[in-house]
């Protein structure tokens, strides 16, 4: 409970006769309409609430100033309005360039690509592993040609890349290098961001390939290798999107993504490198998700505790390396297949939340993404909603407008708060790595969303039109017309591509880079990505650079959690 101060002691005076002589009589005549309120993360909502104690300037500062609680810039969407990063991927190379160009050609600012299931797990289109996945959620990257292709008559060196990519991260940020290069653009121009934010795969989303050790040091060094030679490349986005589509509610997103940046921060450090030249690349990448106010305060928290761990902990000494940054994603799990133009009103009000808690890029989510791979009617949609809220809306038009609600100032300290004790639970438990090999995040994932399910069922955890003002006559709806269509031969075209590919490359040279690998990969405290941007020029493919490695580091396997 916040300190009532000698200035506030009037106003909670009025505050208690107002509980007693109004509202608490007004419910006993007229019952409200749940006996809880609670925000997602169940966080009880009270009926109204005043001014709090506490410090302005240690708790909300300016935009700008620490602890950035109120926005990372000091002008924010006023100056530069946010990245629009509409995400795209599928088929080959060729279908999702055309998309690309699409959505530039709409006014996009930013490009986001989604890879396939065998070339986010390592896995070659030819591998019989990948058979029946391949161009499906993504686009199917195999060799150094494939990436050419996807990037074909768009300028890398002006406009900003993010590729949804984790366990093979490394390689595509060796093409990606190696693509530049090609075309005579200066590496120091490229910027963007690569996920590559291994923890939470082994917490919630489950692409992994090697053992949690020697995937952080692959993260490490693409890190330590960005720092030295892509001075504009943000070489990780540490992500709590998928925790939280995992299950999770918004402390637990907050919390444990924040630890896994803590965990790559110190990983980072054992090489040698002051914070403040590496802290200032890290990016984030969180979800909006339904709860309106309880998303903006866990933005608004998240930079606030990013801030004064980076400051407190660390040591850090220059205002960028305590700014946290971060691209979002409004809720692919919030989307649904009945009725789904209601998706629409979802994803908007999400970008809405997003926009009014500070977020650097932004992705809407195509109404359609419940059904299949966004359409281009459904992602034009979803591109027009963010540029609704920039121009018609005002939204942008003041920096963090929604600041001093009693409400939401309450929930931001509330999260905070919560977040803060997570946190120390996992640093009781021997920091974020030895958490994980406890499953202590993986069971905190599972227990919510058996919660959230069980809420679902009960119809406590409202879809509308699903298990409330559900429509009988929606059950006999046709899908709707128009959804994106997968060419059936997109398999077997990539595949002859990939063969032709090494059939007509110098092999030897290839022989001769995957074993120069092997080596690197042998000495913990080299950096791989020199070896891997030789390799990939060589054009050999994501599968062979995989399967080099786990010669030497062998597979990943979990433990079961139930």
């Amino acid at each position: 409970m916040a300190v009532v101060s000698e200035h506030q002691q009037p106003v909670q005076l009025a505050f208690d006769g107002w509980l007693e002589e109004d509202y608490r009589p007004a419910v006993e005549r007229l019952p409200e309409r749940k006996p809880e309120f609670a925000t997602s993360s169940g966080i009880a909502i009270d009926p109204l609430y005043i001014p709090s104690g506490g410090d302005y300037l240690e708790k909300l500062g300016f935009p700008g100033r620490y602890p950035y609680t109120r926005g990372p810039y000091p002008t924010m969407y006023r100056a530069r309005p946010w990245t629009m990063r509409q995400i795209a991927g599928f088929g080959m190379a060729a279908d999702t360039n055309q998309r690309f160009k699409f959505l530039i050609g709409q006014g996009q600012t930013g490009i986001s690509c989604d890879f396939d299931m065998p070339t986010l797990m390592g896995y070659d289109s030819d591998d019989p592993r990948a058979a029946g996945e391949v161009g499906r959620e993504g686009v199917a990257i195999d060799t150094l040609a494939d990436l050419e292709e996807l990037f074909e008559g768009i300028d890398l060196g002006s406009i900003s890349v993010s590729m949804t990519i984790n366990p093979t991260a490394w390689i595509l940020l060796a093409m990606y290098v190696a693509v530049a290069e090609k075309r005579g653009i200066p590496v120091e121009k490229l910027s963007g961001t690569i996920q590559a934010d291994i923890l939470k795969e082994f917490i919630a989303q489950k692409e992994w390939i090697y053992p949690i050790r020697h995937s952080m040091r692959l993260c490490r060094d693409a890190i330590v290798y960005s720092v030295q030679s892509l001075p504009h490349y943000n070489p990780i986005n540490i992500s709590g999107y998928h925790i939280r589509e995992a299950g999770s509610t918004a402390v637990q997103e907050l919390a444990f993504t924040l630890a896994d940046g803590i965990a790559y921060v110190e990983e980072v450090l054992k090489q040698g490198i002051d914070v403040d030249r590496f802290a200032p690349r890290l990016a984030f990448y969180f979800v909006c998700d339904r709860n309106f106010f309880e998303e903006i305060a866990k933005f608004r928290a998240a930079r606030r505790l990013w801030a004064r761990i980076m400051k407190e902990r660390f040591g850090a000494r220059q205002p960028e390396s305590m700014r946290l940054r971060f691209h979002c994603q409004t809720a692919g799990s919030s989307l649904v297949t009945r009725e789904p133009l209601n998706n629409i009103a979802r994803t908007a009000i999400q970008a809405l939340a997003a926009v009014l808690g500070g977020a650097q890029s932004l992705h809407t989510n195509g109404w359609d993404e419940a059904l299949a791979i966004p359409s281009e009617h459904a992602m034009r949609i979803a591109l027009r909603t963010q540029q609704i809220i920039l121009e018609e809306t005002g939204a942008a038009d003041t920096i963090d407008g929604m600041a001093g609600s009693y409400y939401l100032e309450a929930l931001t300290d509330r999260l905070e708060a919560e977040a803060h004790a997570y946190l120390d639970r996992i640093d009781a438990m021997g920091g974020t790595i030895a958490a994980i090999e406890q499953d202590f995040q993986q069971m905190e994932i599972a227990n919510s969303a058996w919660d959230i399910q069980q809420a679902k069922e009960r119809g406590e955890y409202v879809y509308v039109g699903v298990n409330k003002y559900r429509d009988p006559a929606a059950d006999e709806e046709t899908p709707p017309a128009g959804l994106h269509q997968l060419p059936p031969d997109i398999e077997q075209r990539q595949i002859q591509r990939l063969r032709k590919i090494k059939a007509e490359r110098d092999n030897a040279a290839v022989a001769r880079a995957l074993a120069d690998l092997r080596r690197v990969a042998r000495n913990p405290d080299a950096n791989i990505m020199p070896a891997t941007i030789d390799a990939v020029r060589a054009y050999a493919s994501g599968g062979e650079i995989v399967n080099a490695l786990v010669e030497e580091w062998g597979r990943y396997v979990e433990h079961a959690v139930y």
